[in-house]
């Protein structure tokens, strides 16, 4: 007996309606789209939906790319109810540590770098009948690379591959006459609320910005009696010291404050998403996080403070840095755009006119200013040398190319052409920068692959946490790891995640470690060139490679003979340790 076919899922009246029938002749004549849509059309929510039984599909999968785990849970959870369903049926995602799809799932969500990995193991993307990227404009690493990858691999295996690029405000032309000729480009048309913008009288004092977005709150709240405030601040930390302002303030009764950030546990990223229960109003404290992608349907009031933070690379010296930026023009209008989603809204821009027209149209993609090993070992994976042998939209810079190539081939993943290796090609397979992937093989080799599991586990998670980054010593962040590990799964939401992350990973390793290594002779493996030795006053460091280093006299590991450093941060004439183990002089390599 044959089986009966679903009814179409009813799209709500959003307005991206009105182009769909465009998109479908477009991709029916297999003519790549470049979508614009400002936000609040429903570009995220129906694109895919409506496409769902295209002939040409012939019962493949929709790949919907989101930049972010938490806008691919939503954009899942806001789609699968279109269908009546729970996620996991026709509509599931995949992000790290969290997939929820099935046989029945036809379309799929997930982030950039999943896609890379998938393109790596199934170059042909045999079940995949379109690709759409959302949010094109964000241009991370991972997204210009799964980009390029698509494009090479569309050209040479998958003519017949459907693609679709969408964005709020990106700049359409380039990219669709980097894709092909034939390419569409569809605009539609902004049918959402107005926002009603307002800027400080006078450029802002030197307050903090937590303080002032707090204030900006509390004032926000007194003039307006109904809806939710979604306020911007750069990091976790800004917004950690922000809500424990407003609550020394007391906030109003019928007010709940949530927090918005990428290393908060999933159940509170969702609850901050949800709408506010019948009779209470709802401020979110959020990163770039909440920009696109998403809506949090009853926010009415934007308060923007103004700054991004992102990351920066710098060739000269090897290290990366947290920058703290003043928004984007770009970003600035994606923020803004979150107060028209569902009604009339309004935005207070903590910044004056005159800087406001000094705005930068909007943020360099990150392939310019980013450590490109973890792309270099991917595109030698996917059988490229040479930068120029795939379609980048904005190629990477030479120079780090070369020192990328370089740091690979200390570890042994590429040879002396820029070829991989066998054992490139065994980082390769591990999700997790190539030299904590060597960590972990080295660790393998003498057995010990749980502890540097561990290691390279903790150093992952503990980066994006504002709470485990301020320990310096390598050794606490494992002594977290363990608090709580036998208690359920308590402890810190990173170590959680580590935790989790270690068991996958350790689980292609199923020997027991048969020997204890010390945190630094770990960290040595990985990071080779980041070994230190003390000069003569205490705190200060010389690493092999030539440069400086110094801590905190103050710091237990400031007496230390010899350091195995893990995270360098970009000051002055000497960069500052921010992670580092002893290591004994008998276990330098």
């Amino acid at each position: 007996m044959s089986r009966v076919p679903p009814p179409p899922v009813p799209l709500p009246d959003l307005p991206v309606r009105a182009v769909l029938p465009g998109v479908a002749r477009c991709l029916g004549d297999n003519r790549p789209v470049v979508l614009q849509a400002p936000p609040g059309t429903g570009k995220t929510l129906l694109v895919a939906p409506s496409l769902l039984d295209a002939p040409w599909l012939e019962g493949r999968r929709i790949l919907l790319l989101e930049p972010r785990r938490l806008a691919a849970r939503a954009a899942a959870r806001f789609m699968a109810r279109l269908f009546g369903e729970s996620v996991g049926g026709r509509v599931g995602y995949q992000v790290r540590l969290d997939r929820q799809v099935s046989a029945a799932t036809r379309i799929e969500i997930l982030t950039e770098g999943l896609l890379v990995q998938r393109l790596l193991n199934d170059p042909g993307l045999a079940d995949t009948g379109l690709v759409i990227f959302d949010e094109f404009h964000e241009r991370n690493l991972p997204s210009d690379l799964a980009f390029a990858l698509t494009l090479d691999m569309r050209a040479a295996l998958r003519p017949d591959l459907r693609l679709v690029v969408m964005s709020a405000t990106l700049d359409a032309e380039p990219v669709a006459q980097h894709i092909g000729r034939d390419t569409a480009v569809i605009t539609a048309d902004a049918r959402t609320w107005p926002v009603e913008t307002h800027y400080l009288e006078r450029p802002a004092d030197d307050r903090p910005a937590p303080l002032l977005v707090a204030q900006a709150v509390v004032r926000a709240l007194e003039a307006h009696a109904e809806g939710g405030i979604l306020a911007f601040l750069p990091g976790e930390g800004e917004i950690r010291r922000a809500a424990a302002l407003l609550q020394d303030w007391r906030l109003p009764g019928n007010v709940d404050l949530h927090p918005l950030f990428g290393a908060l546990p999933r159940q509170a990223q969702d609850a901050a998403v949800e709408p506010a229960l019948p009779g209470r109003r709802k401020v979110v404290l959020a990163t770039s996080i909440a920009e696109s992608s998403l809506t949090i349907r009853d926010i009415r009031i934007v308060i923007d403070g103004g700054w991004m933070r992102v990351p920066r690379f710098s060739v000269r010296n090897g290290m990366s840095r947290l920058a703290t930026l003043r928004v984007t023009r770009d970003r600035a209008d994606q923020r803004r755009g979150r107060a028209g989603r569902v009604a009339p809204g309004v935005c207070y821009c903590l910044w004056d006119t005159v800087t406001d027209r000094q705005l930068a149209p909007q943020a360099l993609p990150e392939i310019l200013d980013a450590d490109l090993a973890p792309l270099r070992l991917q595109c030698a994976d996917w059988g490229c040398r040479d930068r120029e042998e795939l379609p980048w939209l904005t190629p990477p810079p030479d120079s780090a190319w070369r020192l990328a190539t370089e740091l690979l081939q200390k570890l042994g993943a590429l040879d002396e052409d820029g070829a991989l290796t066998a054992h490139g090609r065994e980082l390769a397979r591990l999700p997790v920068h190539p030299r904590l992937a060597h960590m972990i093989l080295r660790g393998a080799a003498v057995g010990c692959a749980r502890q540097a599991c561990r290691m390279a586990a903790a150093i992952e998670e503990a980066a994006g946490e504002a709470d485990a980054r301020r320990e310096t010593d390598a050794r606490r962040l494992l002594e977290r790891l363990d608090r709580g590990a036998g208690e359920g799964g308590g402890g810190d939401a990173w170590a959680r995640r580590a935790r989790l992350l270690a068991n996958q990973w350790g689980r292609r390793f199923p020997a027991q470690d048969r020997q204890a290594v010390g945190a630094g002779r770990l960290l040595s493996w990985a990071f080779p060139d980041r070994v230190a030795q003390r000069r003569e006053r205490t705190g200060q460091f010389l690493l092999v490679s030539g440069h400086g280093a110094v801590l905190d006299a103050s710091d237990p590991l400031a007496g230390e003979a010899w350091l195995a450093v893990a995270e360098l941060q970009e000051s002055g004439a000497d960069a500052r340790i921010r992670l580092a183990a002893p290591l004994e002089r008998e276990e330098i390599e």
